[in-house]
């Protein structure tokens, strides 16, 4: 059986400074012509900025935990990140993950909200901003 991350469920403080806390969630759509894709959202609790939205067709665990340690680089580690306890969120590759950072890890419970604003609206920009950077193309 396969090892898998359990992170904690316990009640959540809320943050009071930058880089206390990040939730981590995705949101999917579809380009006009049927291509779909994928928005990894990292997003600082406190400050409300989105640190990173990963675009691509297929984002698993270990592409995940390079763009993790990627903006850790730039930004400073989180203290704790909180997710839905997707297949993506559990993987080995980020069980791996936060065993080597020391970063805390906490599940929500299914369709409870984790990010602040409308995940439909940030769908709809993202979608926008694939196309106008010429990003997943159109076959032809």
């Amino acid at each position: 059986m396969a090892a898998r991350a359990t992170g904690t469920r316990a009640p959540m403080a809320l943050p009071d400074g930058p880089n206390q806390r990040w939730s981590l969630d995705f949101v999917a759509d579809a380009l006009s012509w049927g291509r779909r894709f994928r928005i990894l959202c990292i997003v600082d609790d406190f400050t409300r900025e989105a640190l990173a939205l990963v675009v691509d067709t297929s984002i698993g665990g270990r592409r995940m935990a390079r763009e993790l340690d990627g903006l850790i680089a730039r930004r400073g580690k989180p203290a704790t990140i909180v997710s839905d306890n997707g297949t993506e969120m559990t993987s080995r590759a980020m069980l791996e993950w936060t065993n080597r950072t020391g970063v805390d890890w906490h599940y929500i419970a299914p369709g409870e909200p984790q990010q602040n604003g409308s995940r439909r609206e940030l769908q709809r920009q993202a979608a926008r901003r694939v196309s106008e950077r010429g990003g997943l193309r159109q076959p032809g």
